[in-house]
């Protein structure tokens, strides 16, 4: 089989990927439309599954204001799916709609992911009143009829 290859990660290696991640991030926020409105309160939908971290921020009709992701900011494979991510993606989402001045969030949280907690104390971080945290994931009831057993 061989030996094993043991990747290490240089300083400028390092540098050049939190640089990526920075551009990403400042080029998710410069596109913003000329108009703003002030809201009282927004709606955040945090969807944290094994793989990424998506979050929107809607009014409450339910129009989305915006949205980001993890794998938007640039980070790819299992690093969408981390806490440092989700909290990075709250971040660069919070920049992006800040022109509509809210101070209170409903917060609905769907999947089991490990960024969901993360995307939580972000928000709260950020100085947002948060209303209400529900759980929204969906939990089957009795599920698919199962296979019948094996004959051997």
């Amino acid at each position: 089989m061989g030996k094993k290859k043991i990747q290490t990660q240089t300083a400028e290696e390092a540098l050049k990927e939190t640089e990526s991640l920075e551009s990403a991030q400042r080029k998710a926020t410069n596109k913003q439309p000329a108009t703003s409105r002030s809201l009282d309160k927004a709606k955040v939908y945090i969807q944290a599954t094994y793989n990424n971290t998506l979050i929107s921020i809607c009014d409450g009709k339910g129009n989305v204001l915006g949205w980001a992701s993890a794998g938007s900011l640039g980070f790819k494979g299992p690093r969408k799916a981390t806490p440092y991510a989700a909290s990075k993606t709250v971040e660069t989402l919070l920049e992006k709609t800040k022109k509509y001045d809210f101070k209170e969030v409903e917060v609905y949280v769907r999947g089991i992911g490990s960024g969901r907690e993360a995307a939580v104390r972000a928000l709260a971080a950020r100085g947002l009143n948060i209303a209400l945290i529900k759980d929204v994931t969906p939990v089957p009831h009795n599920g698919c009829r199962p296979r019948k057993p094996r004959r051997v």
